[in-house]
C-alpha cells in the first residue's frame, strides 16, 4: 500500500490482513461535531463478506509515522461496493482527516480482527454501556438481534446523533460524561444488579472509553457473576486529557 506502517503494518501483515483503499464518494454534516462520509470500498466487500458490527483499521500519516484507527462500518451494501463511516469530532489525526475529506479523497484500510459471534442463547436482555464512540456498532448490534429488548446507558449527548433506539423496545438512559468515566460506572453499578435479578439470558456489551470499559467489565464478570461469553467489552478509545472520543473508532 502507499504509505509505510511501521511494525503494526508488518504485524498485521504477519497475521495475513487484507488491505484497500477507500474513496470519498459523499459527505452529510450530520451535527457541527459529528460527520458521515460515504465511500466506495475497493472490493472490500466482496472480498470480506459482512457481519454485525464489522470494523476496518484506517491509517493516516502524522509527525513521520502512520497511525491506525478502528471505524465501524455503516449500512454496508455489497451490491454497490459501498459503506458509510462516522467520525465524532475532535483533536486528532483522524477527525483533522474526517473534517477536510470531500469526495475524491482515498484512505487506506486493513481488515483483519474483526468478528461477530452471535450469543448462544439469544439474550432475553441486551444491556448496553456506549457512547458516541460505540453508537455505529450499537446500531449494528440492535438491527442484528431483532426483536431482543434492550437497557441502554448512553454516556453523553445523543441528541441529533444517528441512534437507532426504538422507545418501544429499548430503554435508554443517558449518562452525563464526569470524573473520566466514573459517573458512568456509578450509574452502572447501582442499576444493573437489579435488572439481572430474573433476567435468565443477560447479554451485556460495554464499549466505551478504555479504562471505564475495563473496570466495569471487571465488575460484571466478577462481581455479578455474569459467565464471560455472556459479555462484550472493547475499548473503543482513550481518554487523554479533555478529549472526546472518536465516532466509531475501537481501540484495537
Amino acid at each position: 500500500m502507499g504509505q509505510r506502517r511501521g511494525w503494526e503494518g508488518a504485524v498485521l501483515k504477519l497475521l495475513r490482513a487484507r488491505d484497500f483503499v477507500l474513496t470519498v464518494t459523499d459527505v452529510e454534516e450530520v451535527t457541527p461535531l459529528y460527520r458521515r462520509l460515504r465511500v466506495s470500498d475497493g472490493g472490500l466487500l466482496a472480498a470480506t463478506g459482512i457481519h454485525p458490527t464489522m470494523w476496518v483499521r484506517l491509517w493516516f500519516a502524522g509527525a513521520g509515522r502512520p497511525h491506525q484507527r478502528a471505524y465501524t462500518l455503516v449500512a454496508p451494501d455489497p451490491a454497490t461496493g459501498t459503506f458509510a463511516l462516522e467520525f465524532a469530532l475532535h483533536e486528532g489525526r483522524a477527525s483533522d482527516w474526517a473534517r477536510a475529506a470531500k469526495p475524491g479523497d482515498t484512505v487506506e484500510a486493513t481488515v483483519q480482527g474483526t468478528d461477530f459471534q452471535e450469543p448462544v442463547p439469544a439474550p432475553s436482555r441486551l444491556y448496553a454501556i456506549v457512547d458516541p464512540a460505540s453508537l455505529p456498532a450499537l446500531n449494528s448490534l440492535l438491527g442484528s438481534l431483532g426483536s431482543a429488548p434492550a437497557t441502554i446507558w448512553f454516556e453523553g449527548d445523543p441528541e441529533g446523533l444517528p441512534c437507532d433506539v426504538d422507545p418501544s423496545r429499548h430503554d435508554l438512559r443517558i449518562v452525563p460524561r464526569r470524573d473520566g468515566g466514573g459517573h458512568l460506572v456509578e450509574r452502572v453499578r447501582a442499576e444493573l444488579p437489579e435488572l439481572l435479578r430474573d433476567d435468565p439470558d443477560p447479554y451485556v456489551w460495554t464499549t466505551c472509553d478504555t479504562t471505564t470499559t475495563r473496570t466495569l467489565a471487571s465488575y460484571v464478570r466478577k462481581e455479578l457473576n455474569v459467565p464471560k461469553q455472556r459479555v462484550h467489552a472493547l475499548g473503543y478509545w482513550r481518554a487523554v486529557e479533555a478529549a472526546a472520543p472518536v465516532g466509531g473508532a475501537v481501540d484495537a
